[in-house]
């Protein structure tokens, strides 16, 4: 049996100790026996059921509904290697504390596999009788093996000799070969195997008496559908050549039916950073153990018999509440190889992101924004922008140093270019690298060794905290004094990404911002203790604090009668305060307008708790990654926009920065222009219910409103 190597360096508890909350709201009408919170991993699920959604919308182009399947899919591993294999660890490690909402961990796995199992019947459904027949009659076929004609099985078996069967390891089971170890959302063929007697020599024939298992590991560096002919659009599927072809890699014997099956692991990383010394080598060091992180699904194709998902249980030591059977297609993202085939009238229509005009008109980035600020909106604003902004900064010989924070850069960034160009010519550069960015971290490793043999000033954050504030900071010599120039958005430094989420970047030359981007620097590169600062909010030092305070304003100035509203825009909602401060604000009559695209813990609409709150979910074609907090302040309207989601993780256990609008035409934008467009949109927009259910919105008569359509064009020169 496959035995987990234990890599934690640490318990994973289910939360960190957080700040003494306040008194609970009083509710007159709520049920007491109700449940003031979601569940987070639930909630979560009801996220992931509305990108389905998207996929189950038939109005959507044919590749864009495979593509939201393909997301589906690809979501679900994340959750299941970070969520999920953090419940399995408090079981293990008999944590039963409850989570916010009261469900203990078995509870929660359980409830996850009860909701998820009808979803992966809705896609594969979706797929099967839906996507696929529409594809081929679009002229994209994927054709079985066996219905092929002869002369094109004979092309494809050419094909397995000179491409796969070199690289193939067929791999048995008996007493002198252990099960063997499956690596991570890794395709395998299961498949049984036994000696032909009729052409096993007799001085053989003792080692093999027995039917047995064998596992064929489809190699991932080959691509999943291959071209039948010359013919674009015509396919059929890696494992069927290979399964075609299995005697070739089991001369002399039996083969029987081949049947995938994949395997999930853990894939968390927990560092105590006080203890790993070289944090960079530390890191590296645990990412080649995460392959032997513990199983925590397994998926099989639904045909496979049960003699062989016994084998394949107890092989990678899961029960069958782990086991996910698919009764169609296994890795739907495998398929988004049909998605870059040149069909645009399959696809949604391309749009061309604005270069904002107030930059056109100016020679230099420069000269424009010590006349205003200039506001981004990615995708709809072009990205190049922001890559403009720091290649001139890279070249301009009165720039002096550039400072920046990334998290995640993508690969061949022009952000690295410019960079390590301006280390050229002489700046002082530096470069806040996130190592522990999820899932980048070898991308990262990479780009901080390149970077310091540039001659890149390059650091790591603070212990025990992620650095995910998304700040560039460049000083400049003007005449006899030095300016600071300041971008701050909501999303990371990466071209690839910024075409895909909505996100919103600010540059400006605001000498109290840039004063602020100087002490936040210094507080990551030299741990200083700066903890004042006058326009920033910075977690963990003043942010969670501020926001408390904003929310409660509002609830005073209601009280006061006073003119008061909230709206926030964001990511996730699960901080247990800000959520109380939420529901105090309520029952004092504010009116609050949630937009939160993923998980939120706050149940609306509640009687005595929430009845004032609304909250919506915006998903669509892009990504809706940005975050802003409005705030009416009795007429004198605040709005702020950073890099956090309000989540404990967020406020107390990451950088990030928070900034508030200053520009008059700008503040009003983001309410009139921005928030007021998200809160009229009925296409991409679903309503969330008190009972933890999302409705979509109706249209009825009124104006048909896509909000990420409404900004396809829009320049944002004030």
């Amino acid at each position: 049996m496959e035995r987990p190597a234990n890599t934690r360096l640490r318990k994973r508890t289910p939360t960190k100790p957080k700040p003494t909350a306040r008194p609970k709201p009083k509710t007159e009408t709520a049920a007491a026996d109700e449940p003031r919170l979601f569940n987070r991993e639930l909630s979560w699920l009801e996220f992931n059921r509305r990108v389905l959604d998207e996929a189950l919308n038939e109005d959507q182009p044919l590749l864009e509904r495979l593509k939201f399947l393909s997301i589906f899919s690809t979501n679900l591993d994340e959750f299941f290697m970070i969520r999920v294999s953090g419940l399995k660890e408090q079981l293990e490690e008999g944590i039963v504390d409850p989570s916010p909402d009261g469900m203990m961990p078995a509870d929660q796995l359980s409830e996850i596999g009860r909701r998820l199992r009808p979803m992966l019947k809705k896609q594969v459904t979706c797929l099967q009788q839906s996507v696929l027949p529409e594809l081929a009659a679009a002229g994209i076929t994927i054709e079985p093996y066996k219905s092929l004609p002869i002369k094109e099985r004979r092309k494809l078996d050419k094909y397995f000799r000179e491409n796969l069967f070199p690289i193939l390891t067929p791999q048995s089971v008996d007493s002198s070969h252990p099960f063997p170890y499956i690596s991570n959302l890794s395709l395998n063929i299961g498949i049984f195997i036994e000696p032909d007697r009729q052409l096993t020599q007799k001085n053989l024939r003792h080692l093999f008496r027995q039917k047995r298992f064998a596992r064929i590991k489809i190699p991932p560096s080959v691509p999943r559908l291959i071209p039948i002919s010359e013919k674009k659009g015509r396919f059929t599927l890696i494992e069927e050549v290979i399964s075609a072809n299995a005697r070739e890699l089991f001369p002399n014997m039996k083969t029987g039916e081949g049947f995938l099956f994949r395997v999930t692991r853990d894939a968390d990383i927990e560092i105590r950073e006080d203890e790993a010394g070289d944090l960079m080598r530390t890191l590296e060091h645990e990412l080649q153990r995460r392959r032997f992180r513990f199983p925590v699904r397994l998926e099989v194709s639904s045909a496979m018999p049960d003699r062989m998902l016994k084998v394949l249980t107890e092989g990678i030591g899961l029960n069958d509440q782990d086991v996910y059977k698919i009764d169609g297609f296994v890795d739907i993202p495998d398929l988004m190889q049909l998605y870059s085939l040149p069909r645009p009238s399959l696809k949604d229509r391309p749009f061309h992101p604005v270069h904002p005009a107030v930059l056109h008109d100016k020679k230099s980035v420069f000269d424009a924004v010590k006349k205003q600020d200039i506001l981004l909106h990615h995708p709809f604003t072009s990205f190049t922008a922001v890559t403009d902004f720091l290649a001139e900064a890279a070249e301009d010989p009165n720039v002096q140093a550039i400072k920046i924070c990334l998290y995640r850069t993508g690969k061949d960034s022009p952000i690295v270019r410019s960079l390590i160009r301006a280390s050229q010519l002489g700046k002082q550069v530096t470069a806040v690298v996130e190592l522990k960015a999820r899932f980048d971290e070898e991308n990262n490793i990479e780009w901080a060794r390149r970077l310091e043999n540039e001659g890149v000033h390059v650091v790591y954050g603070i212990n025990a905290l992620k650095t995910h504030s998304k700040v560039l900071l460049v000083v400049r010599r003007e005449r006899d004094k030095l300016a600071r120039y300041v971008h701050i958005a909501t999303g990371n430094y990466n071209p690839f990404t910024a075409k895909l989420y909505t996100d919103l970047g600010l540059i400006t030359a605001d000498e109290e911002i840039g004063a602020d981007a100087t002490y936040l620097f210094n507080f990551l590169t030299g741990y200083s203790q700066q903890d004042t600062y006058r326009r920033m909010l910075v977690a963990p030092l003043n942010l969670r604090e501020r926001l408390s305070e904003l929310v409660r304003r509002e609830t005073t100035n209601k009280r006061a009668g006073k003119e008061a509203r909230i709206i926030l825009k964001a990511n996730s909602l699960t901080d247990e305060d800000l959520i109380d401060a939420l529901y105090e604000a309520s029952n004092a009559g504010v009116e609050v307008d949630l937009i939160i695209r993923g998980i939120c813990s706050l149940r609306p609409g509640v009687p005595g708790l929430s009845e004032n709150i609304r909250v919506r979910s915006i998903v669509g074609r892009f990504l809706e990654h940005s975050r802003v907090f409005y705030f009416k302040n009795a007429g004198a309207d605040e709005v702020y926009f950073g890099s956090a989601d309000w989540m404990q993780r967020n406020l107390d256990r990451r950088v990030e920065v928070v900034i508030p609008i200053l520009d008059e035409e700008i503040r009003d934008y983001m309410r009139d222009g921005f928030l007021d467009v998200y809160l009229r949109d009925n296409v991409n927009a679903r309503v969330l219910r008190p009972d933890g259910t999302y409705k979509k919105v109706a249209q009825g008569n009124s104006e048909r409103v896509d909000s990420q359509a409404e900004f396809v064009g829009e320049d944002l020169s004030f």
